[in-house]
Formats: C-alpha cells, structure tokens, sequence
C-alpha cells in the first residue's frame, strides 16, 4: 500500500455545533457541506477534514460501531511563533473551545503550545515547534 492520506474523518455528535464553530465562529470555508451529513474543509495540499455526524458515520461502518466520543486523536497545527499560539488558542476559546492545556512551554522537543478542544470534543494542538519545516515540496523535515 502506498502511504498517503487524503481525508482524516471524524464523527461529531452535532454537526450543527461542529458548523457554528468552524465557519461561523471561526472564519473556516466549507469545500463541503451537506447539512445533516458531513462538512468538509481543505486542511493542506491534497487533505481533507470531514466531520461526519456520529449516526451516519456509524451506519457507513455497517452498523459495527457506536461512537461514543472522540478518544486519542489530536489535530496539530503548527503556526510561526509563540504570540500566536497564543492568539490562535484566544480565537478558539472566544469561538467555544475550552482550554486544556495552556499555551506552555512543551515538555517535548523544544515547542510552544497548546492543547484546545472544540465543542464536540475533538483536540486540537495549537503549537510553535521551530524545528519542523515543511519543504517546497511539501515534505516534513525536524532539525
């Protein structure tokens, strides 16, 4: 199998919420959206975030699951320096996401960040890591 993604899927327990805080709170453009089903938002090149309503997205698994919640999955999103952490965590919590973590110090590999989650439980890691780069290609490299 060739490595690659291209959509990172997530059920959501209220799309409507999940919609009010990504696109009306958030400023983020839908590629898609089917009310009632699935949003879906370009994140990079060539990927996308879809947030799936919890009931259709356990009927497209035919019925073998019953999603209770989002459980050990974080969303990271690198910016370029420690401010703004700090005001891309201030922008979310003033759209409704809470606060778990603080814009800190990182006990790991020298970043600023910070860990938020939005209204329907998923976590995001808001961070400043000046060891990653991504390349013209689009390559991730760490110093």
């Amino acid at each position: 199998m060739r490595m690659q993604t291209h959509f990172i899927t997530v059920a959501t327990h209220d799309l409507d919420a999940a919609r009010e805080f990504y696109c009306a709170r958030l400023g983020w453009d839908a590629l898609m959206d089917v009310p009632g089903e699935i949003l879906f938002f370009q994140v990079a090149p060539g990927l996308l975030l879809g947030l799936f309503d919890a009931e259709k997205y356990d009927a497209d698994l035919g019925g073998t699951t019953s999603t209770t919640g989002i459980s050990g999955v974080t969303l990271a999103s690198n910016v370029d320096d420690r401010e703004e952490v700090i005001s891309v965590v201030d922008e979310m919590v003033a759209a409704g996401a809470t606060v778990l973590v603080p814009p800190s110090d990182g006990a790991f590999g020298g970043i600023f960040h910070a860990h938020v989650r939005d209204p329907n439980g998923l976590v995001w890691e808001i961070a400043h890591n000046p060891g990653w780069r991504v390349g013209d290609d689009g390559t991730v490299a760490f110093d």
